[in-house]
């Protein structure tokens, strides 16, 4: 039987535990958790999303993410591989939520590289006074839905620039490249933007936004809607259940305590989203404030539209613009950018894994096919569109039914449910008990269950922000189609030798496990 250590010493580590804390962190904290978090909020009950919001952390959440790190850790491989390693015929599970790794990355790449434009627009303000027409028609030159070969300057050379910068972090690997960008950006990032928010609720009318936010609406914990918003919002935040987690794991060193770097990332996470909250409804009280009109009346608060029509906005009416408008958009650089990391890693190891490639080929490989269809489809005059209607398919149906794959195969089809709970309680100071086996096998399932059923019916029904029914179909529903098919033809390819024939996974049962294990 191979030696369980002999296989881990061929496969690159985190030289410490809090790199992989970082880049999880890095992976977590995103553009999600500036533009979508305090809109949902303010959308869902106020103050009183806290309530749904933290049922949802503690009951799926963090559960999934324990079983993320318990499924890449104990089988020491990305998520192909590691589903393998479970059931034989469980990989194709691993290539699904590998292409939505790939898919994600190549439109989140584009939002990137907008970020980089306006950072260096920050320093003239050059979006002027009408920052929607900048945005929509001089930056973007927006068009009809269509398939549009027409690339907008203004976008694909930043984003040439994106991807340049991607192979060489892929191509450095996980210690000396994934690991220190991690280690200088993240403090970086919680720096900067703890003084943008600073100097946000020192503004006039600051408190009218955060009234706005944190008052509560007690009616709203009736509405079944607020409480899916909930789980959606912590699920798409922690970046759990579509192969991230398992990946960034699968590089933790035999001796690593799981579940207590688990507890940190989650809770920074959130963190930073209510820090985000904090930061945003503060602007917008003052930009209310400047314009005499109430929040409610405001428009743009949630998505692209906050950060890069309605920010410029408010960045133009504060003094000191530049110097505030650079600090906020190289905050979404820096948070994107490390997102965006975290998403090709996974590309990158599981054609490593898969092929026997060496890691330059496979950055090279992952990056270069990557960069040309990002470039070709989203810095396109269609570009907004093509990303708005990929997004919305790839989080709210594919990472959705990723999450109920992922949970009712490893709880009731291989039933390693218990298995994975031993593991983390082998490796971890904070324990799991039982209760972490319902959660995943029914809480979290029923209510992503429950999500996934309530999106599919309001696209048949009633389509999607009224793009054509041929547009929808090919990049909404063909990118659900085109993951399907990925995954079931990226089985079929032997593995090159990178099955390890006699595999042992980490660590044996001790005693005391066997005997919990009997019990």
């Amino acid at each position: 039987m191979a030696n369980p250590d002999a296989a881990a010493a061929n496969r690159e580590t985190w030289t410490r535990n809090s790199g992989f804390i970082l880049a999880a962190i890095g992976s977590a904290v995103g553009l999600g958790n500036i533009w979508r978090f305090p809109g949902v909020a303010y959308e869902s009950g106020g103050g009183a999303f806290i309530v749904p919001y933290l049922a949802a952390l503690l009951t799926a959440g963090i559960p999934i993410l324990f079983l993320d790190y318990a499924i890449g850790h104990r089988y020491r491989a990305v998520a192909p591989l590691a589903f393998r390693r479970i059931r034989r015929h469980a990989e194709a599970i691993g290539w699904f939520q590998t292409g939505l790794l790939f898919v994600i990355g190549v439109y989140y790449a584009a939002v990137i590289a907008w970020a980089m434009s306006y950072f260096v627009y920050s320093f003239d303000l050059r979006w002027g006074e009408d920052t929607q027409t900048f945005f929509l028609s001089d930056y973007l030159q927006v068009g009809d839905p269509e398939i549009s070969t027409t690339i907008v300057g203004n976008v694909a050379l930043p984003l040439v620039i994106v991807w340049l910068v991607i192979l060489a972090v892929l191509c450095l690997g996980v210690a000396r490249g994934v690991e220190k960008i991690n280690m200088v950006f993240i403090p970086l990032l919680f720096i900067g933007f703890t003084g943008l928010v600073i100097r946000a609720i020192t503004l006039p009318g600051a408190s009218d936004g955060l009234n706005a936010l944190f008052s509560p609406d007690w009616s709203a914990l009736s509405d079944l809607d607020v409480w899916i918003a909930a789980y959606s919002q912590i699920f798409f935040s922690l970046s759990i259940a579509f192969g991230i987690m398992i990946a960034y794991s699968s590089f933790q060193r035999r001796k690593a305590n799981m579940t207590s770097s688990g507890l940190v990332v989650a809770f920074a996470n959130s963190s930073f989203e209510i820090l985000a909250g904090i930061g945003v409804f503060s602007a917008l009280g003052f930009l209310a404030y400047q314009q005499q009109a109430a929040i409610s009346e405001l428009e743009g608060l949630t998505g692209p539209i906050l950060s890069f029509v309605t920010f410029p906005a408010v960045i133009s009416e504060m003094p000191g613009a530049s110097f505030w408008g650079a600090l906020f958009f190289g905050s979404l650089v820096v948070a994107g950018f490390t997102s965006l990391i975290s998403l090709l890693i996974g590309v990158s190891s599981s054609l490593q894994e898969k092929f026997g490639l060496s890691r330059v080929v496979a950055s090279a490989v992952t990056a270069g096919v990557s960069g040309i269809i990002s470039i070709g489809l989203f810095s396109t005059t269609s570009g907004l569109i093509a990303l708005d209607t990929v997004d919305q398919f790839a989080n709210n149906i594919g990472v959705v039914s990723s999450a109920i794959i992922m949970t009712v195969f490893a709880v009731w089809l291989a039933r390693d449910a218990d298995l994975l709970r031993r593991h983390l309680n082998a490796v971890s100071t904070f324990h799991l008990g039982k209760w972490w086996v319902a959660l995943i096998g029914v809480v979290a399932p029923v209510f992503l269950a429950t999500m996934l059923v309530q999106k599919i019916i309001s696209i048949i029904s009633d389509g999607y922000e009224g793009y054509p029914q041929w547009y929808i179909g090919i990049f909404g529903w063909g990118t659900i189609a085109l993951l399907l098919i990925g995954a079931a033809a990226l089985t079929l390819p032997g593995w090159n030798g990178r099955d390890y024939p006699g595999f042992q996974a980490w660590p044996p049962l001790d005693t005391e496990q066997k005997k919990e294990a009997v019990r």
